[in-house]
């Protein structure tokens, strides 16, 4: 099942749209004929900037139209979905980041929370064909299994973001149950690639090395019992998404309730360390210079998880879809990127 046998004539609004996943799946869903309408509060969370450059790849298409608003201004929200009556949500809009929550609770609160309620209030009022939510890998806390499943015991977060998130797949579950909102949730493994988030270790790294910083590993220097992460190439998260969008839980499927969580990763955990040496390795590509990074260890940071790590069968048996991009293209296109972006040869 390809993503082009889906019909995309829909209106479909996006939150989070000048965000990563957001610009990226809304230049896709554009390309397919799609009606947009894009929802960001444009935060200075990372570099504005870079926001405003991905909108501008949008606003290129007549069947862009983006709006500026918060998603905690339940008013505002009320009245976008009144005016354009979306056939599909897809909200991606979040604060993001587990270290950032241990020093600014309350704007996960606002965002993840407040924000996510707000939502599935409008959808309550102005009804969806389907609602399809972030949620994340850091739900599965510190799980000892592996790979993570989407039936694993998911109730001991290990970071506050971790818990909004854990929330949000709570609440739509209840707003399924009781309004029948039809509702996916995307439990998503690092992802990665061109025009992606500054606050990620990748883009960190690259950053710090331009600046002659060493970068800091959060592994004790322990090799042999290295950090392990389920690494998603961009492009397959959106393809991911755009799969599941004619898929909408049904009732008779889902124990009564129509909805279902997914994970979307690699299936592939890679060694912190593998993919910092495949980062120098396409960064001297990128530059046509060796490499190296220097670097300093440390132990582990509250809230960190020693291995993620996604099942994909439950996606792959729904839309005959699983990740696959290789560590090493997907980061090689993330450097080019970066090395054009910021004009760094």
């Amino acid at each position: 099942m390809s993503s082009q046998s889906t019909d995309f004539r829909k209106l479909i609004l996006i939150t989070g749209s000048a965000g990563f996943i957001g610009s990226f799946l809304s230049k896709r869903l554009l390309s397919y004929g799609s009606k947009i309408i894009g929802v960001d509060n444009l935060n200075d969370y990372y570099e504005v900037s870079l926001k405003e450059s991905r909108l501008k790849r949008l606003e290129q298409f007549d069947d862009f139209t983006f709006i500026k608003e918060d998603l905690s201004n339940k008013e505002a929200i009320e009245e976008i979905f009144e005016k354009y009556k979306p056939d599909v949500v897809i909200n991606l809009a979040a604060q993001a980041g587990v270290r950032y929550s241990l020093e600014n609770p309350d704007v996960y609160i606002q965002s993840n929370i407040v924000g996510f309620h707000n939502i599935l209030e409008a959808c309550r009022h102005y009804p969806v064909e389907h609602l399809i939510y972030a949620s994340s890998s850091s739900v599965y806390g510190a799980n000892k299994k592996v790979p993570f499943e989407e039936t694993d015991f998911v109730d001991h977060p290990v970071s506050l973001y971790a818990a909004t998130k854990k929330s949000n797949e709570l609440m739509a579950h209840t707003y399924s149950h009781l309004f029948g909102i039809p509702a996916t949730g995307l439990r998503f493994f690092t992802v990665y690639g061109p025009m992606g988030r500054p606050d990620m270790a990748y883009f960190t790294f690259v950053n710090k090395y331009f600046k002659g910083e060493p970068i800091r590993i959060f592994n004790n220097g322990d090799f042999e019992n290295d950090l392990y992460r389920d690494f998603t190439y961009i492009d397959d998260i959106v393809e991911g998404i755009v799969r599941l969008i004619d898929y909408p839980p049904k009732k008779e499927e889902n124990n009564g309730v129509a909805h279902k969580v997914y994970n979307i990763g690699n299936n592939k955990p890679e060694k912190l360390m593998t993919f910092i040496h495949t980062l120098e390795n396409a960064l001297s590509n990128s530059l046509g210079r060796p490499v190296e990074f220097e670097k300093i260890y440390e132990p582990m940071k509250p809230g960190d998880v020693p291995k993620t790590y996604a099942s994909t069968d439950e996606l792959y048996k729904a839309v005959g879809f699983k990740p696959s991009t290789p560590l090493e293209v997907g980061l090689q296109k993330f450097t080019d990127w970066y090395v054009e972006y910021y004009n760094k040869k």
